[in-house]
């Protein structure tokens, strides 16, 4: 049965996430880095391209940065002027969400920083779970801290799944279109999902209710996040604006953001649209490991720095456990 299929697969997605808060804790390197104007990084950092493997080493320091992230004394460069923050998705931490995307963009030249929002705690591994509009709030604040301390006159935003849509609430309604350059979002929530089917199915039996009342006290942004609801209504109203860049990737086999069509932005001058799988066959990424996902990850690169595109790889990639061997450098 579809539901039951469907069930299934948010299991087996949910069994993932605890393995991953709950797995056995791997010390990660964190190379000493000096980040200057105008100057090469000190180290190049190990990129985990397997979203289980480094969700699990992350596991029990959620507070702490991912590699190369928040390095308060980098300065951007000439080639890179505006520093990137990394924005991550509903149930995860700044930690566990960019093991890989963090270390490629600072061996890459750029000044990258992370944050926790919408948890009970800026120590909980849990995060992304609160009201959208106060986790824009604090992304605001966030912002506000990383141009103060970097003396840029803009941020590029990262986000993944939910991290992927809630700037667009800071974008549109607090300020942030004077201070965003771009938006590069990796299988964002923007037109919501229907959670594999199920909660259309639930809407169709008259059952909505007993699904929503019981998320929106544990979980606020989920109700929020699906299609249809008066939050996403709201924010859809004037998808996006001028002066900024937006940049969508995304994968035909996304399991949480459903269907995967839902993460698209209309077509407007400043709006690219991107499916992975159109540009490799081989990749099979879901919407957990698209975070991590090479593929996704080069064309992260190319959106954030045109000027001096990288070859976008062509590899075997799996849901969760990313490329099978290795990756060519890029």
């Amino acid at each position: 049965m579809p539901a039951l299929s469907a069930y299934r697969r948010l299991t087996r997605l949910a069994h993932v996430r605890l393995l991953s808060a709950a797995g056995v804790a791997a010390a990660s390197a964190l190379l000493a880095a000096t980040s200057l104007s105008g100057v090469a990084q000190a180290a190049t950092l190990p990129v985990n391209y397997d979203f289980i493997a480094g969700a699990t080493a992350a596991a029990f320091s959620p507070a702490t940065p991912p590699p190369g992230a928040n390095n308060w004394s980098c300065r951007p460069s000439t080639a890179h002027p505006y520093p990137v923050i990394l924005v991550h998705g509903t149930f995860a931490n700044m930690n566990d969400n960019w093991q890989a995307a963090a270390p490629l963009l600072y061996n890459h030249g750029y000044c990258v920083f992370a944050f926790n929002y919408g948890g009970s705690s800026a120590s909980s591994p849990i995060q992304g779970t609160g009201d959208i509009a106060a986790s824009a709030a604090a992304l605001s604040s966030f912002v506000n801290q990383v141009l103060a301390a970097t003396g840029a006159a803009k941020v590029d935003l990262v986000g993944h799944s939910e991290g992927g849509m809630m700037p667009r609430y800071y974008i549109n309604f607090l300020g942030g279109a004077s201070r965003v350059h771009a938006l590069v979002a990796l299988a964002p929530s923007n037109y919501g999902t229907t959670l594999d089917g199920i909660t259309t199915l639930a809407g169709y039996l008259g059952a909505a209710s007993l699904i929503n009342g019981g998320l929106s006290s544990a979980c606020a942004a989920c109700v929020e996040q699906e299609r249809g609801s008066a939050f996403l209504a709201g924010l859809n109203a004037a998808p996006t604006v001028p002066g900024v860049s937006y940049t969508v990737i995304e994968s035909v086999d996304d399991e949480v953001v459903t269907p995967y069509t839902s993460a698209w932005l209309p077509a407007a001058p400043n709006v690219a649209d991107i499916t992975v799988n159109k540009q490799c066959a081989l990749d099979f990424s879901d919407h957990l490991e698209i975070a991590a996902d090479p593929v996704a990850l080069a064309d992260l690169l190319n959106a954030l720095g045109p000027a001096s595109p990288v070859k976008v790889p062509c590899l075997t990639v799996l849901p969760v456990t990313g490329p099978v061997g290795p990756v060519p450098a890029f």
